[in-house]
């Protein structure tokens, strides 16, 4: 997939986050599939922080500043760090969309960077701007797909009404 056609993508997720995220009421985005999932509330959080401090900056860094040292990111430990579960679900989100907003108008700035630089990471090895790139993508589908099993889960868990009909899940 070209560089071009990942940024393409990012920007069609944004649409595809705001629909799955957008107009649920407290009870469900504070609703656990299991006690130690992540409530939609923390998904938000967890999107609009890699959205800022993970792949937008070490896209960034890689393209404009590989032979500095990455800055360390706690991403999981951001959810009690950061007090997810205090922050204001809807703002959240807006927050999000805007800020996927702003790292595509400035990914289409970037499309004919050279995408090979790298950084060195002390465990990692070489990371180019490439892979912070596909990553980021590969990142959105992951919580999509997280997004889309806590929505059956939470159908599921709503009724005592078989969803076998509708297919395996």
């Amino acid at each position: 997939m070209a560089i071009r056609k990942i940024i393409i993508q990012l920007e069609n997720n944004r649409n595809v986050f705001k629909n799955l995220l957008k107009e649920i009421p407290e009870p469900q985005y504070l609703w656990r599939p299991k006690p130690e999932k992540w409530c939609l509330l923390e998904i938000v959080c967890h999107l609009l922080d890699e959205e800022i401090y993970d792949f937008r900056t070490r896209v960034i860094h890689a393209l404009e500043n590989p032979e500095k040292e990455l800055v360390p990111i706690d991403p999981e430990g951001w959810v009690k760090t950061r007090n997810y579960s205090s922050k204001d679900y809807d703002n959240t989100l807006k927050l999000f969309l805007n800020e996927r907003d702003a790292s595509v108008r400035w990914l289409k700035q970037e499309t004919d960077a050279d995408w090979s630089r790298a950084l060195r990471h002390p465990h990692l090895g070489e990371l180019s701007a490439e892979l912070f790139l596909r990553n980021w993508l590969a990142h959105d589908y992951l919580h999509i797909r997280q997004i889309l099993g806590y929505k059956f889960e939470l159908l599921k868990s709503s009724s005592d009404i078989d969803l076998s009909y509708a297919g395996n899940w």
